[in-house]
């Protein structure tokens, strides 16, 4: 005796029910033929479209046993169950479970996708189907296009599209009128003619007497059998396959992939304002991170670039052996000559050598307490300083003991008021000089405080002021590419060099750089941490809208598991969904970061932001991994979903 197509044996089927539970289906044992056609008949609730959901493989017996072509289907884990679903079984359902944002063509080849035919041959067998059934000029319309009996005939198609060797019909009249109806069961007739098991779940008799076979339910129990002797007869061979046969491994997982990218873009253009919604979190979160990291980095640059120019990556040499050495007023080995050494030093950008001294600054009828100070020509630069008004003194000044001077804004407001002070003489002391600079007031550093300070060339301030040969001290400005502890070292070899004894010592003022660059480096990492919050709390968000797009979709996730889809395949399309969300609101963000630099460079003055290629990398990488891992757990959920749950559900 050959094995039946189909056997169940002993099989019981129970729902829970508060503490209870409710036997739907009880102890029913089955045999069904290959190429028979069977009606399962019985009332609501009799427990008909229960035991048609668990022969589909679409639900599990509490216990029993249920074969396919024996195989025993109780262990078989929920891919190898959707592989029986796909490759032996075609639906068809009373509500068609047509997918909306698919036409017709799309739904039938939805089973050769999940199956790996390649697209070309599904695209033929899918318009062969449909041509069949009297839809060829229907073919690229959506289901909300087509009447009840054509929704039902692309069904059809759809169920064949693997071969259909058993094709299961839920009431498949029920929503249809007498002559589409009459139609429905014509088709089923020549397929059933062609060798197709057909088994019909039916509370209609008249439906059930088409049927060789009739089977009837009550209350979960089989209590009639029988055979039909007044439905057509037919010469039932085997069901051929279907012509088309799946490429390559990579080409299926190629076109699967492909599928879930199509519907997910579907599925986000069907509800623009509610993806635009999921995607505002991250578009602001991406945009923040991006924009306080080139934030920090524009300020960071401005800060140093300020702090250069106060004079933070300078190097100070004083005689003597230390601050609070008593000796080092008896120290006169520093002279304006190593300020020209130095200043030929190819890490050296500038230098100046300094003395000074505290007198009385007189114009007309006003006077004042001023602090003189001898520089050279480069002690602007080395320091920062800028020029409000007037000039700067050279090089040939300083050489010709020229008589001049640049006065700080404090001093300018004292002594002159509102009046002109470039080109009037100011008494230091007994020494007049010209104006012939103002230099801009500065926040720190030299004449950054209310004292009246007046720069005028060493020269002149060594020989007619303090009638002295050497300086007070040199100030250094180390090149930006330079490491301030190797500058320190060159400059302590050449003082050496030159001197022969280490009447010197060397003040770093690196370190105020270092804490200023430091300070602002962790207060970016703050900023950065605080706008990384709101990524997560947008991903947060992405995974709420899609567990609701899941639970909107439920009944869509069904189909496709009915029709073959693995879990990996639901996971895949929700997963990819969630991925490209992430990355257009990524995108959207780097955009409006971008926007947003833009307008600081076009409103906000001197301030830039500065945009790195690795920040916006990292904003890709970020929107990509919220995706992956904010999108993994609604994407978890629909695969696990039971397939005739999700099928119940509206």
């Amino acid at each position: 005796m050959s094995t039946p197509l189909l056997r169940v044996r002993d099989l019981r089927r129970e729902f829970p029910a508060g503490d209870e539970t409710i036997a739907v289906l009880k102890d029913i044992n089955l045999d069904i033929e290959a190429g028979e056609m069977v009606a399962i008949v019985g009332q609501s609730g009799s427990g008909k479209s229960t035991l048609m959901n668990i022969l589909g493989c679409l639900d599990r017996p509490t216990r029993g046993s249920y074969q396919v072509a024996g195989r025993e289907t109780g262990k078989m884990l929920p891919d190898e169950l959707a592989e029986l679903r796909r490759e032996h079984f075609g639906f068809i359902f009373q509500r068609y479970h047509l997918l909306g944002d698919l036409d017709a063509r799309g739904n039938v080849e939805v089973p050769a996708v999940y199956a790996g035919v390649p697209a070309e041959a599904r695209n033929a067998r899918a318009e062969q189907l449909l041509a069949r059934l009297g839809l060829s000029e229907r073919m690229g319309h959506k289901p909300g296009q087509l009447s009840g009996g054509q929704q039902q005939r692309v069904s059809i198609a759809r169920a064949l599209m693997n071969g259909g060797e058993v094709i299961l019909a839920d009431e498949p009249t029920g929503a249809l009128d007498t002559h589409s109806g009459e139609e429905v069961m014509k088709i089923l007739g020549e397929l059933h003619a062609e060798g197709h098991t057909i088994i019909l779940v039916t509370h209609d008799m008249q439906v059930a007497e088409h049927a060789q076979r009739i089977i009837e339910i009550r209350d979960g129990e089989i209590i009639a059998d029988r055979r039909n002797q007044s439905a057509p007869s037919h010469r039932a061979t085997r069901a051929a396959a279907p012509a088309n046969r799946p490429g390559s491994r990579f080409q299926a997982a190629r076109d699967r992939f492909t599928e879930a990218f199509r519907m997910a873009l579907l599925a986000m253009n069907a509800h623009r304002l509610r993806t635009f919604l999921t995607m505002l979190g991250i578009i602001i979160g991406i945009a923040s991170v991006v924009s306080v990291v080139a934030m920090g980095n524009g300020s960071q640059a401005q800060i140093m670039e300020n702090i250069s120019a106060l004079g933070t990556n300078t190097i100070d040499v004083y005689p003597g052996r230390g601050f609070g050495d008593m000796r080092s007023g008896r120290v006169r080995t520093l002279k304006a000559s190593d300020v020209d050494a130095l200043s030929q030093q190819s890490y050296v950008d500038s230098a100046t050598p300094s003395v000074s001294s505290s007198v009385t600054a007189r114009l007309g009828n006003k006077a004042a307490n001023a602090q003189v100070t001898g520089v050279g020509e480069q002690f602007f630069r080395v320091k920062g300083v800028n020029i409000v008004s007037g000039r700067l003194f050279n090089a040939d000044e300083v050489r010709s003991l020229a008589q001049v001077a640049v006065i700080d804004e404090n001093t300018r407001m004292q002594l002159f008021g509102s009046d002109d002070p470039l080109g009037q003489i100011v008494l230091l002391g007994n020494v007049p000089v010209r104006v012939i600079g103002v230099a801009k007031r500065q926040s720190m550093g030299m004449g950054g405080n209310t004292n009246l300070t007046v720069w005028a060339p060493h020269t002149t301030v060594m020989a007619r002021m303090l009638g002295q040969n050497y300086v007070s001290s040199i100030t250094v400005r180390v090149k930006d590419d330079t490491p301030m502890p190797a500058a320190q070292s060159a400059i302590t070899k050449l003082l050496l060099m030159r001197h022969g004894t280490e009447d010197f010592f060397l003040n770093n003022t690196a370190e105020i750089r270092e804490t200023i660059e430091s300070t602002s480096k962790t207060m970016t990492l703050l900023i950065g941490a605080i706008a990384a919050i709101a990524l997560i709390v947008g991903g947060i968000g992405v995974m709420n809208i899609m567990l609701v797009s899941v639970t909107e979709r439920t009944r869509e996730i069904g189909v496709r598991m009915a029709v073959g889809a693995r879990q990996s395949d639901i996971r895949q399309q929700f997963l990819i969904e969630a991925v490209l969300v992430c990355l257009l609101g990524g995108i959207l963000g780097i955009l409006l970061a971008l926007l947003i630099g833009w307008g600081f460079k076009t409103f906000g003055g001197s301030f830039t932001l500065l945009f790195s290629t690795s920040s916006i990398v990292a904003a890709f990488a970020c929107s990509t991994l919220i995706g992956v891992g904010f999108g993994f757990l609604p994407a978890s959920n629909a695969a696990q979903l039971d397939p005739v749950e999700a099928l119940a559900r509206e």
